[in-house]
């Protein structure tokens, strides 16, 4: 399992919400009920100090790795719904097999939208934030709850509601987000780009 932690000249952000998630995997997946802070783990090396990067953090029982690389975020301006009723990636599996097999659906569509007994839920990499004209909504059930989705509904930037395929009509646009995509950084996708 691992964790994907943006740092930004130097600043490592939403780490308490990531220690928080690792740890309950831990706790569900491996029966580990001690508490891993990943602050005493994380030293940014000099290199990456200045400009966004993204901090892999691989564990098990314990931390076994922890790397750091240069970010620069994907061109996604069109979604392709494609349906899968028996995913699940509720944790941040290094195994993303049938991730990746969605994905290849996509056709000529920049990225997928999972769609689940007619909900949608995620792309094959982030979550997503709609725009109705006056509320940011973000699917009620998500594959994953990711820890900008967290932050954004903790701070009462975003609602979370349940969203049918037929829903889709009544928003504007779309964002995707995640750890190293927050809200305020990304680019809308126009609904009419998100089609089955």
């Amino acid at each position: 399992m691992f964790e994907t932690i943006r740092i930004q000249d130097g600043v490592i952000y939403n780490l308490k919400r990531h220690s928080q998630r690792m740890n309950q995997s831990r706790e569900l997946l491996l029966g580990c009920i001690d508490f891993i802070d990943l602050k005493n783990f994380i030293t940014i090396p000099e290199a990456f100090s200045k400009g966004k990067f993204k901090c892999k953090v691989v564990y098990s029982t314990e931390i076994e790795n922890i790397s750091f690389e240069p970010y620069t975020p994907r061109s996604i301006h069109s979604l392709k719904l494609i349906d899968s009723n028996s995913i699940i990636y509720d944790h941040k599996f290094s195994d993303r097999k049938l991730l990746d097999e969605l994905s290849r659906k996509r056709g000529q569509c920049d990225e997928i939208l999972i769609v689940k007994n007619g909900s949608i839920t995620d792309t094959s990499f982030s979550n997503i934030v709609f725009f109705d004209g006056i509320h940011c909504i973000t699917p009620l059930n998500p594959l994953l709850r990711g820890t900008m989705r967290s932050y954004l509904l903790a701070e009462g930037y975003i609602l979370e509601k349940e969203i049918s395929v037929h829903d889709l009509r009544y928003y504007q646009k779309a964002r995707l987000i995640n750890a190293m995509l927050p809200f305020d950084s990304g680019s809308d996708i126009e609904i009419d780009n998100i089609s089955y």
